[in-house]
Protein backbone atom coordinates (compact mmCIF):
# COMPACT_ATOMS: atom_id res chain seq x y z
CA UNK A 1 0.00 0.00 0.00
CA UNK A 2 1.18 3.53 -0.74
CA UNK A 3 0.47 6.96 0.71
CA UNK A 4 -0.03 9.95 -1.63
CA UNK A 5 0.12 13.51 -0.33
CA UNK A 6 -1.81 16.40 -1.80
CA UNK A 7 1.32 17.49 -3.65
CA UNK A 8 1.70 13.98 -5.07
CA UNK A 9 -1.89 14.07 -6.29
CA UNK A 10 -1.48 17.45 -8.00
CA UNK A 11 1.67 16.27 -9.76
CA UNK A 12 -0.09 13.16 -11.07
CA UNK A 13 -3.53 14.41 -12.16
CA UNK A 14 -4.30 17.52 -14.22
CA UNK A 15 -7.67 19.24 -14.22
CA UNK A 16 -8.38 18.12 -17.77
CA UNK A 17 -7.51 14.52 -16.80
CA UNK A 18 -9.88 14.72 -13.86
CA UNK A 19 -12.73 16.13 -15.96
CA UNK A 20 -12.45 13.22 -18.40
CA UNK A 21 -12.42 10.69 -15.55
CA UNK A 22 -15.31 12.30 -13.69
CA UNK A 23 -17.40 12.50 -16.87
CA UNK A 24 -16.83 8.77 -17.40
CA UNK A 25 -17.84 8.12 -13.78
CA UNK A 26 -21.08 10.07 -14.22
CA UNK A 27 -21.79 8.05 -17.36
CA UNK A 28 -21.28 4.82 -15.41
CA UNK A 29 -23.57 6.10 -12.69
CA UNK A 30 -26.20 6.93 -15.30
CA UNK A 31 -25.88 3.41 -16.70
CA UNK A 32 -26.17 1.87 -13.25
CA UNK A 33 -22.73 0.27 -13.20
CA UNK A 34 -21.33 2.27 -10.28
CA UNK A 35 -22.96 3.24 -7.00
CA UNK A 36 -22.51 5.92 -4.35
CA UNK A 37 -22.95 5.80 -0.58
CA UNK A 38 -23.03 8.46 2.14
CA UNK A 39 -22.72 8.44 5.93
CA UNK A 40 -22.55 11.69 7.88
CA UNK A 41 -22.15 12.83 11.48
CA UNK A 42 -22.26 16.28 13.06
CA UNK A 43 -19.93 17.86 15.60
CA UNK A 44 -20.27 21.09 17.58
CA UNK A 45 -18.32 23.17 15.06
CA UNK A 46 -18.51 21.12 11.90
CA UNK A 47 -19.36 17.79 10.37
CA UNK A 48 -17.89 14.57 9.04
CA UNK A 49 -18.98 12.51 6.07
CA UNK A 50 -17.91 9.26 4.47
CA UNK A 51 -18.56 8.86 0.75
CA UNK A 52 -18.07 5.51 -0.93
CA UNK A 53 -18.11 4.02 -4.40
CA UNK A 54 -17.61 0.57 -5.86
CA UNK A 55 -17.30 -0.84 -9.38
CA UNK A 56 -15.97 -4.11 -10.77
CA UNK A 57 -12.34 -3.17 -10.07
CA UNK A 58 -12.07 -0.87 -7.08
CA UNK A 59 -13.75 0.36 -3.91
CA UNK A 60 -13.05 3.83 -2.54
CA UNK A 61 -14.02 5.34 0.81
CA UNK A 62 -13.31 8.99 1.59
CA UNK A 63 -13.63 10.35 5.11
CA UNK A 64 -13.71 14.16 5.18
CA UNK A 65 -14.07 16.63 8.01
CA UNK A 66 -15.76 19.96 7.16
CA UNK A 67 -15.13 22.72 9.69
CA UNK A 68 -15.84 26.15 8.09
CA UNK A 69 -14.83 28.10 11.21
CA UNK A 70 -11.26 26.79 11.36
CA UNK A 71 -9.07 29.87 11.91
CA UNK A 72 -5.68 28.36 11.00
CA UNK A 73 -6.57 25.07 9.32
CA UNK A 74 -8.25 24.14 6.03
CA UNK A 75 -12.04 23.92 6.10
CA UNK A 76 -11.90 20.44 4.61
CA UNK A 77 -9.44 17.80 5.81
CA UNK A 78 -9.51 14.06 5.31
CA UNK A 79 -8.23 10.88 3.72
CA UNK A 80 -9.29 8.52 0.97
CA UNK A 81 -8.62 4.78 1.03
CA UNK A 82 -8.60 2.84 -2.24
CA UNK A 83 -9.12 -0.95 -2.31
CA UNK A 84 -8.95 -3.70 -4.89
CA UNK A 85 -12.61 -4.71 -5.21
CA UNK A 86 -11.78 -8.22 -6.43
CA UNK A 87 -9.88 -9.35 -3.32
CA UNK A 88 -10.25 -6.59 -0.70
CA UNK A 89 -6.58 -5.55 -0.68
CA UNK A 90 -5.94 -1.93 0.42
CA UNK A 91 -4.04 -0.20 -2.38
CA UNK A 92 -3.52 3.39 -1.27
CA UNK A 93 -4.23 6.07 1.30
CA UNK A 94 -4.43 9.62 -0.03
CA UNK A 95 -4.69 13.05 1.53
CA UNK A 96 -8.13 14.09 0.26
CA UNK A 97 -7.89 17.90 0.24
CA UNK A 98 -6.54 18.41 -3.28
CA UNK A 99 -8.46 15.44 -4.67
CA UNK A 100 -11.75 16.78 -3.29
CA UNK A 101 -11.11 20.27 -4.59
CA UNK A 102 -10.30 19.04 -8.08
CA UNK A 103 -13.05 16.44 -8.49
CA UNK A 104 -15.67 18.91 -7.21
CA UNK A 105 -14.63 21.43 -9.84
CA UNK A 106 -14.48 18.69 -12.47
CA UNK A 107 -18.13 17.81 -11.75
CA UNK A 108 -19.11 21.44 -12.35
CA UNK A 109 -17.25 21.37 -15.66
CA UNK A 110 -19.00 18.17 -16.74
CA UNK A 111 -22.36 19.70 -15.83
CA UNK A 112 -21.48 22.91 -17.68
CA UNK A 113 -20.54 20.93 -20.78
CA UNK A 114 -24.07 19.49 -21.00
CA UNK A 115 -26.14 22.20 -19.33
CA UNK A 116 -24.58 25.61 -20.07
CA UNK A 117 -24.97 27.46 -23.33
CA UNK A 118 -22.12 26.43 -25.63
CA UNK A 119 -21.13 30.05 -26.32
CA UNK A 120 -20.97 31.03 -22.62
CA UNK A 121 -18.39 33.78 -22.15
CA UNK A 122 -19.17 35.30 -18.74
CA UNK A 123 -19.04 33.78 -15.27
CA UNK A 124 -19.81 34.87 -11.73
CA UNK A 125 -18.26 33.08 -8.76
CA UNK A 126 -19.59 33.45 -5.23
CA UNK A 127 -17.02 32.62 -2.57
CA UNK A 128 -13.30 33.14 -3.13
CA UNK A 129 -11.89 30.35 -1.01
CA UNK A 130 -9.67 27.49 -2.27
CA UNK A 131 -12.51 25.87 -4.22
CA UNK A 132 -13.08 28.98 -6.33
CA UNK A 133 -9.77 28.73 -8.22
CA UNK A 134 -10.40 25.11 -9.10
CA UNK A 135 -13.94 25.91 -10.24
CA UNK A 136 -12.74 28.66 -12.56
CA UNK A 137 -9.96 26.48 -14.00
CA UNK A 138 -12.41 23.65 -14.64
CA UNK A 139 -15.13 25.80 -16.23
CA UNK A 140 -12.55 27.35 -18.53
CA UNK A 141 -11.59 23.86 -19.70
CA UNK A 142 -15.04 23.36 -21.26
CA UNK A 143 -16.36 26.86 -22.02
CA UNK A 144 -14.84 29.98 -23.67
CA UNK A 145 -15.06 32.09 -20.49
CA UNK A 146 -13.33 35.46 -20.94
CA UNK A 147 -15.19 37.69 -18.48
CA UNK A 148 -15.25 36.79 -14.77
CA UNK A 149 -16.77 38.52 -11.76
CA UNK A 150 -16.28 37.34 -8.20
CA UNK A 151 -17.93 38.12 -4.90
CA UNK A 152 -17.02 37.27 -1.33
CA UNK A 153 -18.28 38.55 2.03
CA UNK A 154 -14.62 39.48 2.61
CA UNK A 155 -13.95 42.22 -0.01
CA UNK A 156 -10.17 41.90 0.38
CA UNK A 157 -10.29 38.20 -0.39
CA UNK A 158 -12.39 38.92 -3.48
CA UNK A 159 -9.96 41.62 -4.60
CA UNK A 160 -6.95 39.34 -4.16
CA UNK A 161 -8.67 36.53 -6.07
CA UNK A 162 -9.59 38.91 -8.88
CA UNK A 163 -5.99 40.06 -9.21
CA UNK A 164 -4.72 36.48 -9.45
CA UNK A 165 -7.28 35.38 -12.02
CA UNK A 166 -7.81 38.47 -14.21
CA UNK A 167 -11.32 38.96 -12.88
CA UNK A 168 -13.46 41.79 -11.51
CA UNK A 169 -14.27 41.93 -7.82
CA UNK A 170 -17.96 42.84 -7.43
CA UNK A 171 -19.01 45.06 -4.54
CA UNK A 172 -22.53 43.65 -4.59
CA UNK A 173 -23.26 40.01 -5.18
CA UNK A 174 -26.84 40.82 -6.14
CA UNK A 175 -25.85 43.47 -8.67
CA UNK A 176 -23.25 41.21 -10.24
CA UNK A 177 -25.71 38.36 -10.59
CA UNK A 178 -28.24 40.61 -12.29
CA UNK A 179 -25.46 41.67 -14.62
CA UNK A 180 -26.08 45.41 -14.87
CA UNK A 181 -26.50 45.16 -18.63
CA UNK A 182 -24.13 42.19 -19.04
CA UNK A 183 -25.61 38.72 -19.10
CA UNK A 184 -23.99 36.24 -16.73
CA UNK A 185 -23.84 32.89 -18.52
CA UNK A 186 -22.44 30.76 -15.69
CA UNK A 187 -22.77 31.18 -11.92
CA UNK A 188 -20.81 29.08 -9.44
CA UNK A 189 -21.71 29.22 -5.75
CA UNK A 190 -18.94 27.70 -3.62
CA UNK A 191 -19.50 29.19 -0.17
CA UNK A 192 -20.09 27.93 3.35
CA UNK A 193 -23.35 29.89 3.62
CA UNK A 194 -26.10 28.62 5.87
CA UNK A 195 -28.66 31.00 4.35
CA UNK A 196 -29.78 31.09 0.71
CA UNK A 197 -28.52 34.21 -1.07
CA UNK A 198 -28.94 33.61 -4.82
CA UNK A 199 -32.45 34.67 -5.80
CA UNK A 200 -32.51 36.53 -9.11
CA UNK A 201 -31.15 34.43 -11.97
CA UNK A 202 -31.27 35.62 -15.56
CA UNK A 203 -32.82 33.44 -18.23
CA UNK A 204 -30.32 31.22 -19.99
CA UNK A 205 -27.97 31.01 -17.01
CA UNK A 206 -26.36 27.80 -15.80
CA UNK A 207 -25.73 27.59 -12.04
CA UNK A 208 -23.36 25.13 -10.38
CA UNK A 209 -24.50 25.09 -6.75
CA UNK A 210 -21.50 23.59 -4.97
CA UNK A 211 -21.52 24.80 -1.37
CA UNK A 212 -24.49 22.97 0.17
CA UNK A 213 -23.00 19.63 1.17
CA UNK A 214 -24.63 19.16 4.56
CA UNK A 215 -28.13 19.85 5.92
CA UNK A 216 -27.08 23.12 7.57
CA UNK A 217 -25.89 24.79 4.36
CA UNK A 218 -27.94 26.63 1.75
CA UNK A 219 -27.07 28.89 -1.20
CA UNK A 220 -29.97 28.90 -3.69
CA UNK A 221 -33.33 30.45 -2.78
CA UNK A 222 -36.15 27.86 -2.89
CA UNK A 223 -38.19 30.02 -5.27
CA UNK A 224 -35.23 30.23 -7.66
CA UNK A 225 -34.96 26.44 -7.50
CA UNK A 226 -38.67 26.11 -8.30
CA UNK A 227 -38.36 28.31 -11.41
CA UNK A 228 -35.35 26.43 -12.79
CA UNK A 229 -34.68 23.08 -14.38
CA UNK A 230 -32.87 21.27 -11.55
CA UNK A 231 -30.30 18.54 -12.20
CA UNK A 232 -28.88 16.53 -9.27
CA UNK A 233 -25.54 14.80 -9.04
CA UNK A 234 -27.08 12.06 -6.84
CA UNK A 235 -30.78 12.64 -6.20
CA UNK A 236 -30.92 10.89 -2.84
CA UNK A 237 -27.98 12.94 -1.55
CA UNK A 238 -29.37 16.23 -2.84
CA UNK A 239 -32.64 15.46 -1.11
CA UNK A 240 -30.74 14.99 2.17
CA UNK A 241 -27.97 17.60 2.09
CA UNK A 242 -28.18 19.78 -1.03
CA UNK A 243 -30.09 22.91 -2.01
CA UNK A 244 -32.88 20.56 -3.06
CA UNK A 245 -33.39 19.73 0.62
CA UNK A 246 -34.02 23.41 1.39
CA UNK A 247 -36.42 23.78 -1.53
CA UNK A 248 -38.40 20.71 -0.47
CA UNK A 249 -38.52 21.88 3.15
CA UNK A 250 -39.89 25.25 1.99
CA UNK A 251 -42.58 23.57 -0.09
CA UNK A 252 -41.16 25.01 -3.32
CA UNK A 253 -40.26 21.65 -4.86
CA UNK A 254 -40.82 17.93 -4.51
CA UNK A 255 -38.36 15.15 -5.28
CA UNK A 256 -40.21 14.38 -8.51
CA UNK A 257 -39.71 17.95 -9.72
CA UNK A 258 -36.00 17.27 -10.31
CA UNK A 259 -35.40 16.91 -14.04
CA UNK A 260 -32.72 14.21 -13.88
CA UNK A 261 -29.43 13.15 -12.39
CA UNK A 262 -26.38 14.36 -14.29
CA UNK A 263 -25.30 10.77 -14.97
CA UNK A 264 -28.52 10.09 -16.88
CA UNK A 265 -27.83 13.12 -19.09
CA UNK A 266 -24.21 12.12 -19.73
CA UNK A 267 -25.35 8.57 -20.55
CA UNK A 268 -27.91 9.90 -23.03
CA UNK A 269 -30.91 8.76 -21.00
CA UNK A 270 -32.22 12.26 -20.25
CA UNK A 271 -32.04 15.53 -22.12
CA UNK A 272 -29.62 18.32 -21.33
CA UNK A 273 -30.14 21.94 -22.32
CA UNK A 274 -32.68 22.33 -25.11
CA UNK A 275 -33.16 26.10 -25.14
CA UNK A 276 -30.94 29.14 -24.66
CA UNK A 277 -33.62 30.57 -22.37
CA UNK A 278 -33.59 27.77 -19.82
CA UNK A 279 -32.33 28.44 -16.29
CA UNK A 280 -30.56 25.25 -15.19
CA UNK A 281 -29.28 24.57 -11.68
CA UNK A 282 -26.85 21.73 -10.98
CA UNK A 283 -27.20 20.69 -7.33
CA UNK A 284 -23.70 19.37 -6.59
CA UNK A 285 -23.28 17.55 -3.29
CA UNK A 286 -20.27 15.46 -4.29
CA UNK A 287 -20.38 11.73 -4.95
CA UNK A 288 -18.12 8.85 -4.03
CA UNK A 289 -17.76 7.78 -7.66
CA UNK A 290 -16.15 11.18 -8.40
CA UNK A 291 -13.60 10.50 -5.66
CA UNK A 292 -12.98 6.98 -6.95
CA UNK A 293 -12.43 8.21 -10.51
CA UNK A 294 -9.88 10.80 -9.43
CA UNK A 295 -8.15 8.43 -7.00
CA UNK A 296 -7.89 5.65 -9.56
CA UNK A 297 -5.95 7.84 -11.99
CA UNK A 298 -3.63 9.04 -9.24
CA UNK A 299 -2.97 5.50 -8.01
CA UNK A 300 -2.28 4.03 -11.45
CA UNK A 301 0.12 6.83 -12.35
CA UNK A 302 1.81 6.66 -8.95
CA UNK A 303 2.57 2.97 -9.49
CA UNK A 304 3.87 3.62 -13.00
CA UNK A 305 6.10 6.50 -11.88
CA UNK A 306 7.16 5.20 -8.48
CA UNK A 307 5.53 8.11 -6.64
CA UNK A 308 4.35 7.96 -3.03
CA UNK A 309 5.48 6.45 0.25
CA UNK A 310 5.24 2.68 0.55
CA UNK A 311 3.58 1.56 3.79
Amino acid sequence: MIFLSGADYNALVSMSDCIVAVEAAFRQHGEGTVGAGLLSAHADRGAFHIKTSIDARQFAAKLNANFPGNPNLPTIQGVLVLFDATNGTPLAIMDSIELTKQRTAAASAVAAKYLARANSHSAMIYGCGPQASAQLDAIRCVLPIDHVQVFDIDPERARAFAERHVATAALSGRGAAEGSGTHIDVIVTCTTSKKAFLRDIQRGTFVAAVGADNPEKSEIDPDAMRKALVVADVLEQCERIGDLRTAIAAGAMARDDVHAELGAIVAGRARGRESDDEIIIFDSTGAGFQDAAAASIAYERAIEQGVGVKL
